[in-house]
């Protein structure tokens, strides 16, 4: 099957919340938009190192066989054979004794008459395309997960960074409240309200650590390695990827490569059908050979002799199996139809839900720089007041309490609209196109 794009479900003519004006196309390395050479680095690194893209290769080579071994029968078959056999009587009155020395020479080819084999061929090199799209789809998916997965690592450094410098400043008021208990300023209520604040930022440091230790090791293990890798970039807030021209929702059919694969598949399934149909049908075959044989080497060709056969071959019974095969490749074919329908659903959602990400993200973070603007101020004017006694500890700890979470919330949001840039990207299909696919294998 040439064209299946006729059977893709209906799309939407535009995108819902797509940026508009200043717009930049998805390129084969979308990552480098980030402007981290570190990233570059591990992405590079990924493609080259990576399990799966090198399992992904070589069902593509495995492919790529098994559509040169389905050809083969399209052409004729040539053996050419030599033999030598001593005989001797080892008993009766049996007359051959001696060596016999012989040499021959056969071909044989079916006549594709309604197709068969041609069909067969045609299924094994979409196959073969299905699994370099598969190959596609696994570098994109890996290349992808290692951008979101550094993106994580470098916001939970950043985070415990700021955790850091929030556990440093209530230490600081600690030594200021219990400076003031000594005086007899503040109560041992103060006191411990601010110890156990102290305690709280401790804990959620090394939760942080922890989970950026978890994020380095997903970096290693989608590198190929059985290690963690040391992240050496320290914020994400510097981070300005530009904004994406998500062109049509109808491009998808040749932007993605899973949906490319889908297709591939169903045009394989397509080509078994037509081959299970046409084994119900007879078959012709002609052969030809050419022997010669005798007692004595440098008399061997001096006797050869030559058959020349056609023969017709048609099912007649065979319990329902070719009628079982035919019906097996039809509803195979209906599988992987509904297969490419889906694919193409899910593509377009994905790409519909980072748009609506990305919206939502970047309306929250316009807001939340004004909430962290105001949290500082608060905290400023919270300690001046509590050093000079006209507000109380409980005030300066919810206003500790509010900066810090506006700070977190600040890294948060920015590495949520950067994972959404990501997935977006992904969701385009990464810049593939599939006139990079290799040449079909030759037969």
């Amino acid at each position: 099957m040439a064209d299946t794009a006729h059977w893709a479900p209906a799309l939407p003519a535009q995108w819902q919340q797509a940026p508009q004006g200043g717009l930049s196309g998805v390129s084969r390395t979308w990552w480098r938009s980030l402007g981290s050479a570190e990233l570059d680095a591990l992405v590079a690194q990924a493609e080259r190192d990576s399990w799966d893209v090198a399992a992904a290769t070589a069902r593509v080579h495995q492919a790529a066989a098994s559509a040169r071994l389905a050809g083969a029968p399209l052409l004729p078959e040539l053996n050419a054979g030599v033999e030598a056999r001593r005989e001797d009587r080892l008993g009766g009155q049996a007359s051959v004794s001696g060596a016999r020395y012989g040499g021959s020479l056969s071909a044989s080819y079916e006549l594709d008459f309604w197709g068969r084999n041609r069909s067969a061929r045609a299924a094994a090199e979409s196959a073969w395309r299905a699994s370099a799209h598969d190959r596609d789809t696994v570098r994109l998916t890996v290349t992808a997960g290692v951008a979101s997965a550094w993106l994580q690592a470098v916001a939970l450094r950043e985070r415990a960074d700021i955790a850091q410098s929030n556990l440093r400043a209530a230490e600081r008021l600690l030594q200021l409240v219990d400076a003031r208990v000594r005086a007899g300023a503040a109560s041992p209520l103060d006191l411990a309200q601010q110890r156990g604040l102290v305690a709280t930022q401790q804990r959620s440091l090394a939760l942080l650590q922890q989970q950026r230790a978890q994020a380095q090791t997903t970096v290693g293990m989608l590198l190929g390695q059985a290690q963690d890798v040391p992240i050496a970039a320290r914020s994400v807030m510097a981070l300005r990827p530009s904004a994406l021209d998500a062109g049509l929702p109808a491009a998808l059919l040749v932007r993605r490569p899973d949906v490319a694969r889908a297709e591939a598949q169903l045009a394989a399934a397509h080509a078994d059908v037509a081959a299970a149909r046409t084994a119900l049908l007879p078959r012709v075959t002609l052969t030809a050979s050419l022997g010669s044989g005798d007692d004595r080497w440098h008399r061997l060709f001096d006797n050869p002799l030559y058959t020349l056969a056609a023969g017709l071959v048609a099912p007649v019974f065979d319990a329902g199996r070719l009628a079982a095969g035919h019906e097996r490749a039809q509803a195979r074919q209906a599988e992987l139809l509904a297969t490419y329908r889906q694919t193409i659903v899910q593509a377009a959602g994905e790409v519909q839900t980072s748009l609506h990400t990305l919206a939502g993200v970047d309306a929250q973070i316009q807001a939340q720089g004004q909430e962290l603007e105001q949290a500082q101020r608060a905290l400023v004017l919270a300690e001046v007041r509590y050093r000079a006694g006209a507000e109380s500890l409980l005030v300066l700890l919810e206003t500790q309490r509010v900066l810090y979470a506006a700070q977190d919330q600040s890294v948060q949001l920015q590495l949520e609209r950067l994972q959404g840039h990501v997935a977006l990207y992904k969701a385009l299909g990464g810049g593939w196109s599939s006139e990079v696919l290799m040449a079909a294998p030759s037969s």
